[in-house]
């Protein structure tokens, strides 16, 4: 049976958070994430920015453990996976799609014009991801789906949901590690 879009799409964001390839993600990979934002963007760790990111990152991860229903502090790949499909689905606590989307959101609009430009989202890609693809700028065109140049706060979020939600690999929020193509 074919591997669903949002199974893969999971799964790359682990294997992208994974620092030190251990093939499991602990507390200590969610502070590395949130610190790559900080360090990139030069923000001072008082920054309100700097302090909703470092929030929703432990809030989230707590959530994950929550959900995952492991007795450890550390998840596997598929306990992730797991974790986030339910997680995505439970707003009750903490609604992942919105509420990381607008701190991160917030990081990488460095002029905070509510805008992300192809600047700001190259920045963000070579500097807290580590992508330099000359293809990866092609998911900017993507996500800005009003073709006005800019991805507006409300495009970003929305990608956010398709992120964890869609199983359309077509679908906007379904490039961010890449294009999704069913595996099985």
């Amino acid at each position: 049976m074919p591997q669903d879009v949002i199974t893969t799409k999971l799964e790359r964001s682990f294997d992208a958070m994974d620092a030190n390839s251990d093939g499991y993600l602990d507390w200590t990979d969610y502070q590395k994430l949130a610190g790559r934002y900080i360090e990139a963007y030069k923000l001072d760790k008082n920054d309100r920015r700097s302090r909703a990111l470092q929030t929703f990152s432990q809030i989230y991860w707590l959530e994950l453990l929550r959900h995952a229903g492991v007795d450890g502090d550390r998840l596997t790949k598929d306990q992730f996976v797991t974790a986030n499909r339910l997680a995505a689905v439970d707003t009750s606590r903490l609604n992942v799609t919105e509420g990381g989307g607008h701190a991160i959101f917030d990081v990488i609009d460095v002029d905070g014009d509510n805008e992300i430009s192809k600047d700001e989202f190259a920045r963000a890609l070579r500097d807290v991801w580590k992508i330099d693809a000359p293809d990866a700028m092609d998911s900017f065109a993507k996500l800005d789906t009003d073709g006005d140049g800019a991805i507006s706060r409300h495009e970003f979020i929305r990608a956010i949901r398709e992120h964890f939600l869609s199983n359309d690999p077509d679908a906007p929020g379904s490039l961010f590690f890449g294009h999704v193509r069913p595996t099985g």
